[in-house]
Protein backbone atom coordinates (compact mmCIF):
# COMPACT_ATOMS: atom_id res chain seq x y z
CA UNK A 1 0.00 0.00 0.00
CA UNK A 2 1.73 3.00 -1.35
CA UNK A 3 -0.33 5.71 -1.53
CA UNK A 4 -1.05 7.57 1.80
CA UNK A 5 -4.80 7.07 3.00
CA UNK A 6 -6.09 10.01 5.06
CA UNK A 7 -9.24 8.19 6.69
CA UNK A 8 -12.33 10.07 8.25
CA UNK A 9 -14.11 7.14 10.75
CA UNK A 10 -17.70 7.24 11.60
CA UNK A 11 -19.57 5.20 13.55
CA UNK A 12 -22.45 5.71 15.97
CA UNK A 13 -21.30 2.49 18.44
CA UNK A 14 -18.31 3.81 20.67
CA UNK A 15 -17.17 0.14 20.18
CA UNK A 16 -17.03 -0.38 16.38
CA UNK A 17 -15.09 3.22 16.04
CA UNK A 18 -12.55 2.07 18.47
CA UNK A 19 -12.29 -1.41 16.82
CA UNK A 20 -12.45 0.90 13.13
CA UNK A 21 -9.19 3.07 14.82
CA UNK A 22 -7.51 0.39 15.93
CA UNK A 23 -7.44 -1.91 12.66
CA UNK A 24 -6.40 1.74 10.58
CA UNK A 25 -2.96 2.41 12.75
CA UNK A 26 -2.43 -1.26 11.95
CA UNK A 27 -1.77 -0.74 8.67
CA UNK A 28 1.10 1.05 7.01
CA UNK A 29 0.36 4.59 5.39
CA UNK A 30 -3.21 5.01 7.14
CA UNK A 31 -3.89 7.93 8.98
CA UNK A 32 -6.89 8.59 10.80
CA UNK A 33 -7.30 11.86 10.61
CA UNK A 34 -10.53 11.96 12.90
CA UNK A 35 -13.31 9.79 14.44
CA UNK A 36 -16.79 10.72 14.82
CA UNK A 37 -19.96 9.13 16.49
CA UNK A 38 -21.82 11.92 15.48
CA UNK A 39 -22.95 12.17 11.48
CA UNK A 40 -24.19 15.34 11.97
CA UNK A 41 -21.08 16.52 13.52
CA UNK A 42 -19.19 14.48 11.09
CA UNK A 43 -20.59 16.61 7.83
CA UNK A 44 -20.15 20.10 9.76
CA UNK A 45 -16.47 19.52 10.18
CA UNK A 46 -15.99 18.26 6.36
CA UNK A 47 -14.77 21.87 5.20
CA UNK A 48 -12.28 22.24 7.85
CA UNK A 49 -10.51 18.42 7.47
CA UNK A 50 -8.03 16.85 4.90
CA UNK A 51 -8.83 13.52 3.97
CA UNK A 52 -9.34 11.21 0.93
CA UNK A 53 -10.85 8.38 2.58
CA UNK A 54 -14.24 8.12 4.69
CA UNK A 55 -15.29 4.89 6.21
CA UNK A 56 -18.84 4.86 6.72
CA UNK A 57 -21.44 3.19 9.19
CA UNK A 58 -24.61 2.58 7.23
CA UNK A 59 -27.66 2.97 10.01
CA UNK A 60 -26.83 5.44 12.65
CA UNK A 61 -29.37 7.97 13.99
CA UNK A 62 -29.88 11.54 12.57
CA UNK A 63 -28.32 11.12 9.24
CA UNK A 64 -27.05 7.53 8.26
CA UNK A 65 -24.29 6.58 5.63
CA UNK A 66 -26.03 6.69 2.49
CA UNK A 67 -27.51 10.32 3.31
CA UNK A 68 -23.66 11.31 4.41
CA UNK A 69 -22.39 9.48 1.31
CA UNK A 70 -24.45 11.60 -0.94
CA UNK A 71 -22.86 14.65 0.58
CA UNK A 72 -19.23 13.49 -0.09
CA UNK A 73 -19.20 14.65 -3.88
CA UNK A 74 -16.89 11.72 -5.12
CA UNK A 75 -15.22 11.15 -2.21
CA UNK A 76 -13.38 7.30 -2.05
CA UNK A 77 -15.94 5.40 0.50
CA UNK A 78 -16.02 2.44 1.96
CA UNK A 79 -19.37 1.30 4.32
CA UNK A 80 -19.64 -0.94 6.93
CA UNK A 81 -22.80 -2.34 8.35
CA UNK A 82 -24.42 -5.38 9.69
CA UNK A 83 -27.15 -5.35 7.24
CA UNK A 84 -26.95 -6.89 3.23
CA UNK A 85 -29.90 -5.51 2.03
CA UNK A 86 -27.61 -1.73 1.21
CA UNK A 87 -25.39 -3.60 -0.85
CA UNK A 88 -26.53 -2.52 -4.04
CA UNK A 89 -27.12 1.30 -3.17
CA UNK A 90 -23.83 1.32 -1.96
CA UNK A 91 -22.25 0.15 -4.51
CA UNK A 92 -24.88 2.90 -6.74
CA UNK A 93 -22.85 5.46 -4.84
CA UNK A 94 -19.71 4.12 -6.23
CA UNK A 95 -18.60 2.96 -2.89
CA UNK A 96 -14.83 0.86 -2.75
CA UNK A 97 -15.98 -1.42 -0.81
CA UNK A 98 -18.81 -2.73 1.20
CA UNK A 99 -18.13 -4.65 4.55
CA UNK A 100 -20.21 -6.44 6.49
CA UNK A 101 -20.08 -6.33 10.67
CA UNK A 102 -18.48 -7.88 12.22
CA UNK A 103 -15.13 -6.77 10.30
CA UNK A 104 -12.82 -9.31 9.85
CA UNK A 105 -8.88 -7.71 9.88
CA UNK A 106 -7.94 -9.57 6.40
CA UNK A 107 -11.48 -8.20 4.84
CA UNK A 108 -10.64 -4.92 5.92
CA UNK A 109 -7.17 -4.79 5.02
CA UNK A 110 -8.29 -6.28 1.64
CA UNK A 111 -10.74 -3.01 1.13
CA UNK A 112 -7.83 -0.80 2.51
CA UNK A 113 -5.45 -1.87 -0.43
CA UNK A 114 -8.22 -1.37 -2.93
CA UNK A 115 -8.82 1.82 -1.85
CA UNK A 116 -5.09 2.55 -1.75
CA UNK A 117 -5.06 1.37 -5.44
CA UNK A 118 -8.04 3.84 -6.43
CA UNK A 119 -7.31 6.94 -4.89
CA UNK A 120 -3.33 6.59 -6.23
CA UNK A 121 -5.01 6.42 -9.95
CA UNK A 122 -7.04 9.53 -9.36
CA UNK A 123 -4.06 11.30 -7.85
CA UNK A 124 -1.92 10.99 -11.02
CA UNK A 125 -4.77 12.68 -12.86
CA UNK A 126 -3.77 15.56 -14.40
CA UNK A 127 -6.65 17.09 -15.84
CA UNK A 128 -10.68 17.50 -14.95
CA UNK A 129 -14.03 18.24 -16.39
CA UNK A 130 -16.02 20.83 -15.85
CA UNK A 131 -19.17 22.35 -16.60
CA UNK A 132 -18.95 25.84 -18.05
CA UNK A 133 -20.83 28.57 -19.54
CA UNK A 134 -19.25 27.36 -22.94
CA UNK A 135 -19.77 23.91 -22.30
CA UNK A 136 -18.25 20.81 -20.96
CA UNK A 137 -14.43 21.94 -20.40
CA UNK A 138 -11.16 19.58 -19.98
CA UNK A 139 -8.90 21.84 -17.95
CA UNK A 140 -5.63 21.15 -16.60
CA UNK A 141 -4.85 21.40 -13.02
CA UNK A 142 -1.32 23.01 -13.85
CA UNK A 143 -3.52 26.04 -15.91
CA UNK A 144 -5.46 26.40 -12.49
CA UNK A 145 -4.35 29.76 -10.27
CA UNK A 146 -7.17 29.97 -8.46
CA UNK A 147 -11.09 29.74 -8.27
CA UNK A 148 -13.81 32.37 -6.30
CA UNK A 149 -17.43 32.81 -6.31
CA UNK A 150 -19.23 34.42 -9.14
CA UNK A 151 -19.83 38.44 -9.05
CA UNK A 152 -23.09 37.91 -10.85
CA UNK A 153 -24.77 34.62 -9.47
CA UNK A 154 -22.97 32.85 -6.31
CA UNK A 155 -24.17 29.31 -7.22
CA UNK A 156 -21.43 29.72 -10.44
CA UNK A 157 -17.39 30.13 -9.76
CA UNK A 158 -14.79 32.02 -12.12
CA UNK A 159 -11.44 29.83 -12.60
CA UNK A 160 -9.10 31.81 -13.28
CA UNK A 161 -6.23 30.25 -15.35
CA UNK A 162 -2.31 31.10 -15.78
CA UNK A 163 -2.81 32.27 -19.72
CA UNK A 164 -4.86 35.24 -18.12
CA UNK A 165 -8.21 33.71 -18.97
CA UNK A 166 -10.86 33.19 -16.72
CA UNK A 167 -13.70 30.34 -17.20
CA UNK A 168 -17.28 30.56 -15.63
CA UNK A 169 -18.36 27.43 -14.12
CA UNK A 170 -22.00 26.69 -13.48
CA UNK A 171 -23.74 25.73 -10.69
CA UNK A 172 -20.96 23.85 -8.76
CA UNK A 173 -20.38 24.23 -5.21
CA UNK A 174 -16.93 24.95 -3.76
CA UNK A 175 -17.36 21.05 -2.20
CA UNK A 176 -17.64 19.11 -6.07
CA UNK A 177 -14.99 21.24 -7.20
CA UNK A 178 -12.32 20.25 -4.72
CA UNK A 179 -13.32 16.64 -5.20
CA UNK A 180 -12.42 16.74 -8.62
CA UNK A 181 -8.88 18.73 -7.80
CA UNK A 182 -6.05 16.67 -5.70
CA UNK A 183 -6.58 17.98 -2.45
CA UNK A 184 -2.88 18.13 -1.81
CA UNK A 185 -2.32 20.89 -4.79
CA UNK A 186 -5.19 22.83 -3.90
CA UNK A 187 -7.16 24.50 -0.80
CA UNK A 188 -10.38 26.39 0.49
CA UNK A 189 -9.00 29.23 2.18
CA UNK A 190 -11.92 31.36 2.75
CA UNK A 191 -15.65 31.89 1.96
CA UNK A 192 -15.33 32.80 -1.51
CA UNK A 193 -11.94 31.47 -2.66
CA UNK A 194 -10.04 28.33 -3.49
CA UNK A 195 -6.11 28.31 -4.92
CA UNK A 196 -3.41 26.44 -5.99
CA UNK A 197 -1.16 26.22 -3.66
CA UNK A 198 1.56 26.96 -5.70
CA UNK A 199 0.60 30.45 -6.57
CA UNK A 200 1.28 30.82 -2.48
CA UNK A 201 4.47 33.77 -2.05
CA UNK A 202 4.12 34.92 1.45
CA UNK A 203 1.34 34.21 4.35
CA UNK A 204 0.59 35.41 7.42
CA UNK A 205 -2.04 34.35 10.15
CA UNK A 206 -4.88 36.27 8.01
CA UNK A 207 -4.09 36.60 4.95
CA UNK A 208 -1.83 35.42 1.60
CA UNK A 209 -0.12 36.82 -0.95
CA UNK A 210 0.32 35.71 -4.15
CA UNK A 211 2.33 35.36 -7.05
CA UNK A 212 -0.48 36.37 -9.08
CA UNK A 213 -0.50 40.12 -10.24
CA UNK A 214 -3.64 42.02 -10.70
CA UNK A 215 -4.23 44.36 -13.22
CA UNK A 216 -2.84 47.38 -11.55
CA UNK A 217 0.77 45.22 -11.00
CA UNK A 218 0.48 44.69 -7.73
CA UNK A 219 0.34 40.97 -6.32
CA UNK A 220 -3.61 38.91 -5.40
CA UNK A 221 -3.89 38.77 -1.91
CA UNK A 222 -7.16 36.35 -0.23
CA UNK A 223 -7.85 36.79 3.29
CA UNK A 224 -6.90 33.58 4.91
CA UNK A 225 -10.07 32.37 7.06
CA UNK A 226 -10.04 30.87 11.19
CA UNK A 227 -11.82 27.64 9.48
CA UNK A 228 -9.55 27.15 6.82
CA UNK A 229 -6.22 28.00 8.43
CA UNK A 230 -5.24 24.80 9.26
CA UNK A 231 -6.04 22.85 6.62
CA UNK A 232 -4.16 25.29 4.44
CA UNK A 233 -0.91 25.30 6.63
CA UNK A 234 -1.20 21.31 6.99
CA UNK A 235 -1.00 21.24 3.35
CA UNK A 236 1.52 23.71 2.67
CA UNK A 237 3.62 21.67 5.14
CA UNK A 238 3.53 18.44 2.42
CA UNK A 239 4.74 20.03 -0.33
Amino acid sequence: MNTKLKCLLLDDELPGLSYLRMLCEQIPNVEVVKAFNDSEKFVESLPSLDYNLCILDIEMPKLNGMQVAKLLKDKSIIFTTAYKEYAAEAFDLNAIDYIQKPIQKERFEKAMAKASKAIGSSAKKQFAQFNTDKGKAILLFDDIQYITSSDTDKRDKVMHLKSGQRTTLKNVSFEQLLSQLPSGRFCRVNKKDVIALSIVQFFSHEEIISTVSAKNKEAIKFPLSDIYRADFQSKLASL
